[in-house]
């Protein structure tokens, strides 16, 4: 089995609320994402796949658990330099590329501005060299070096947002819901983006993602999160065609069809199944399930 890039255990996240109570965002979350993979984090909004990612990417503290990259705790304190090489090596791409690029910096000082953090040499000669190329990895061109984020379309700008990311040449990226807003055709290209990244570069990622059709043209794994835990976790196509948790066969069962003389008879569920207790096992090769402890 392909050695385990990212690997998070028990992990626990909990939130103040308004009226003084607390929300339990993340419940005991425990997956991998292996060397070379895509693999899909799905759920409706409020399981906590944003969060997951967060916690990953040392943006939020977990209050319990572990994040393993590479072997070693992310939140453990160690000394500076070894921090700076972490965040160098993970890169995250947020949900709206509007508000994660710099409105007053152009295309050129966005994708510099890693590299002048991290002290990082160019490997093409000059920074906006170095730019240039980044840009051509995402489909553009350097006519778009010296336009401003307002300047772009969605997908623009996203594409940028991806390419600032490949300048530090990371080893796990982290995409957190990188299509929303954006077209149909316009997502289509990112996908097909994403997974030219992975063939022909060996990325590794941490897709997150309520699409679910997205997810079974891009997922090599995925798991799926309702209120904080994971429940089903499995090859995509073990999913999509043997689920075995409630909530699950939810999720598939409102996917839209694309003939309409094929939609499905609307389902009704027991909103109690998808949160009853169970114990996650393996009941196929690499297919784990949360089941109650009777059940085969």
């Amino acid at each position: 089995m392909t050695e385990a890039l990212l690997e998070v255990r028990d992990l626990t996240r909990r939130f103040r609320t308004a009226e003084g109570g607390t929300l339990l965002a993340l419940d005991g979350l425990s997956f991998q994402v292996r060397r070379g993979e895509i693999f899909g984090l799905v759920g409706e909004s409020g399981s906590g796949k944003s969060t997951a990612a967060r916690c990953v990417m040392n943006l939020l503290r977990p209050h319990g658990g572990q994040v393993l990259y590479q072997g070693a705790d992310i939140w453990e304190r160690r000394p500076f330099r070894r921090r700076r090489r972490l965040q160098a090596e993970r890169q995250m791409i947020f949900q709206d590329s509007a508000s994660s690029l710099n409105p007053r910096m152009t295309v050129a000082e966005i994708l510099a501005e890693p590299m002048e953090i991290h002290h990082v040499r160019p490997p093409r000669g000059s920074l906006r060299e170095e730019a240039a190329f980044q840009l051509g990895c995402v489909g553009l061109d350097g006519s778009f070096l010296d336009r401003y984020p307002a300047e772009l379309s969605g997908g623009q700008r996203q594409r940028v947002a991806i390419a600032r990311a490949l300048t530090m040449e990371p080893a796990l990226l982290v995409a957190d819901e990188p299509l929303t807003g954006l077209d149909v055709s316009v997502q289509a290209q990112i996908l097909n983006l994403f997974r030219h990244l992975r063939q022909e570069h060996g990325f590794t990622f941490l897709f997150i993602a309520h699409d679910l059709a997205v997810v079974r043209h891009l997922c090599r794994r995925v798991g799926v999160l309702y209120q904080g835990r994971l429940v089903e976790c499995a090859p995509v196509e073990s999913l999509f065609t043997s689920p075995r948790h409630p909530y699950t066969r939810a999720l598939l069962s409102a996917m839209p069809l694309p003939d309409p003389r094929q939609a499905r008879r609307p389902a009704l569920w027991d909103a109690a199944e998808f949160a009853a207790p169970g114990v996650l096992r393996e009941i196929a090769p690499d297919h784990w399930a949360r089941l109650p402890e009777e059940c085969g």
